[in-house]
């Protein structure tokens, strides 16, 4: 059953199979794209405190409008995300923090 479009493959989810082919060569096998282990800001040796008052480190896991960067994209840690969010929000309760960036 197809959702409208052409017939093969769709959209998303269709045969890549065929995209390695152009390169040319026998194997025509590409390389998978080689993704860094990311490894958490707030642990390890030397690494700094979460604490509300340092408003230059939190600023750095806040995005232009002011939202909380999710762990995903900044590679902080479940356990730290969590006090990373707290620090965040107590910081903006006392007005260290904006809660918008215009």
């Amino acid at each position: 059953m197809s959702y409208g479009g052409h017939g093969g493959g769709g959209g998303r989810g269709g045969d890549r199979g065929e995209r390695g082919d152009r390169e040319g060569g026998a194997g025509g096998q590409r390389r998978p794209f080689f993704r860094r282990k990311k490894t958490c800001p707030f642990s390890g040796a030397g690494a700094p405190k979460i604490d509300y008052k340092d408003v230059k480190l939190l600023q750095r896991f806040i995005s232009e409008r002011g939202k909380i960067v999710p762990s995903r994209i900044t590679a902080v840690s479940t356990k730290k995300q969590r006090l990373l969010a707290n620090a965040i929000k107590r910081a903006r309760f006392m007005a260290l923090l904006p809660y918008v960036l215009e």
